[in-house]
C-alpha cells in the first residue's frame, strides 16, 4: 500500500516492480538506480524517494483502518476472481462494506447522468428483475443511472457495489454521500483503487471503468448518450470477454443513441431483465423479491388508468380528461396504484406504468 501511495505507480508499473523485486518490502527500499533499471520515469522515481522519507508503511495501514477502511491485494484469496482476469487489474482494492461470495455473480448497470424519466423507470425496472435472479448490482455512484441503479439494489432487497473514481474518503458527487452509507451499512461495499485521499479527478473514471466491466459478468447501458462514459465501460466489458446488453429507447431522445450504437456494434438487444438471465443461464427468479401483478384483479378503473398511460408517461390532468374522471379519484387512484407498484410517479405529476 506504501507503493500504491506513489501517484504515478499504476497497476502496470506497480505488477513490473513486484514482478522484479518479488517482495513489495525490497521494492520500497530499492536504489533510484534499480527503479530506473526496470523502466520507472525518473519523476516518479523521485516521489517514491520522497515520500518514503516521511512515510512508514506500518503506520499507513493503521491510519487507513482508522478510518473504517480496508484493503484487498491482488495476491489475496477473497480478492475478486472476475476482477483478476482483466489485462491490468488494481494490485489494491480499498474497500468499505464487505464483498460476499455471491458478488461473483454480479452486473454493471450504468449509463447517462442526466437520466430522464424513460431512464429512471427502465434502469429501476431491469435492475429489480435482475436482483430477483439472485445478482449483485455494480455500478458507479454518479448521478443518474449508476445512482438508480444502487438505489433499486437496495429498495429491491439485493446487494449492490459502487465503485468510485476517487478516494473513500472524497465521496463523489457530494448529494450520495447518504446512498454511500446506506451501502456499506449491509446492502454491499464501496470500492476504489485510489488510496482513501485521493480526488476525484475527470482522469480518473475511466480506470474507474474497467473496474466496473471487471467485476461483472456482463453490462447493462438503459440509456446514454453517444459520448457517455457507460459506452467505455461496455467497450471495456467486450475486451474482457464480457455479455453487453443495451436498452433501446426513444429514436426522438439524443440519450437512446449510446445504446443504439452499442448495439449496432454487437451488443445484445434487451426488453426485458429475464433474457438477461436467460443468456447468463440463470432461470430461477426469486419471487420474494420481485412482486408479480395480477392485472385480473385490478379493479376497471385501474385497468383504464393502466391503458391511458400503457405506452407513454402521461400528467396527471391528461389522465384526468382522457379518462372523464375528477381530480381526487385519479389522485386517490394514482397513489393506491403508486404504493401497489403499478405505476411510477416521474415528478411534476407525471406517472407512467412500471
Amino acid at each position: 500500500m506504501a507503493l500504491h501511495s506513489i501517484d504515478g505507480l499504476g497497476p502496470i508499473r506497480l505488477k513490473a516492480i513486484l514482478d522484479y523485486f518479488k517482495d513489495p518490502k525490497l521494492a520500497w527500499e530499492a536504489s533510484a538506480a534499480q527503479l530506473l533499471n526496470i523502466g520507472i520515469p525518473k519523476n516518479v522515481v523521485e516521489l517514491l524517494l520522497q515520500t518514503r522519507k516521511k512515510l512508514e508503511p506500518e503506520s499507513y495501514a493503521q491510519s487507513i483502518k482508522e478510518k473504517g477502511i480496508s484493503w484487498l491485494t491482488i495476491f489475496d484469496e477473497s480478492y475478486p476472481k472476475l476482477l483478476a482476469q482483466i489485462y491490468d487489474p488494481p494490485i489494491v482494492l480499498y474497500l468499505q462494506g464487505e464483498i460476499l461470495p455471491q458478488d461473483a455473480n454480479a452486473i454493471a448497470v450504468v449509463g447517462t447522468r442526466k437520466m430522464t424519466g424513460y431512464g429512471k423507470v427502465i434502469t429501476e425496472q431491469f435492475t429489480k428483475g435482475l436482483v430477483a435472479g439472485g445478482l449483485t448490482i455494480v455500478s458507479g455512484l454518479a448521478r443518474g443511472v449508476d445512482s438508480q441503479a444502487h438505489k433499486g439494489a437496495i429498495g429491491s432487497g439485493g446487494r449492490t457495489i459502487a465503485v468510485l473514481g476517487g478516494g473513500l474518503d472524497q465521496i463523489y458527487p457530494p448529494e450520495n454521500r447518504g446512498l454511500a452509507k446506506e451501502i456499506v451499512s449491509g446492502s454491499g461495499a464501496l470500492l476504489s483503487e485510489f488510496p482513501p485521499d485521493y480526488p476525484s479527478l475527470p482522469g480518473n473514471f475511466p480506470s474507474r471503468n474497467r473496474i466496473i466491466a471487471g467485476l461483472s459478468k456482463a453490462v447493462l447501458v438503459t440509456e446514454a448518450a453517444q459520448d457517455s462514459g457507460s459506452l467505455i465501460t461496455a467497450r471495456l466489458a467486450v475486451e474482457s470477454g464480457r455479455e453487453v446488453f443495451a436498452v433501446p429507447g426513444p429514436v426522438t431522445s439524443s440519450l437512446s443513441k449510446g445504446p443504439i450504437d452499442l448495439i449496432r456494434e454487437g451488443a445484445r438487444i434487451v426488453f426485458d431483465p429475464k433474457e438477461i438471465l436467460e443468456e447468463l443461464g440463470i432461470n430461477q427468479i426469486q419471487s420474494s423479491r420481485l412482486k408479480i401483478k395480477n392485472e385480473n384483479e385490478l379493479s376497471e378503473d385501474e385497468k383504464k388508468v393502466l391503458e391511458c398511460i400503457e405506452n407513454e408517461g402521461r400528467h396527471i390532468d391528461e389522465i384526468g380528461r382522457l379518462l372523464n374522471y375528477p381530480s381526487a379519484k385519479i389522485s386517490a387512484l394514482l397513489l393506491k396504484m403508486e404504493i401497489s407498484g403499478l405505476v411510477q410517479n416521474l415528478g411534476s405529476g407525471n406517472y407512467c406504468k412500471s
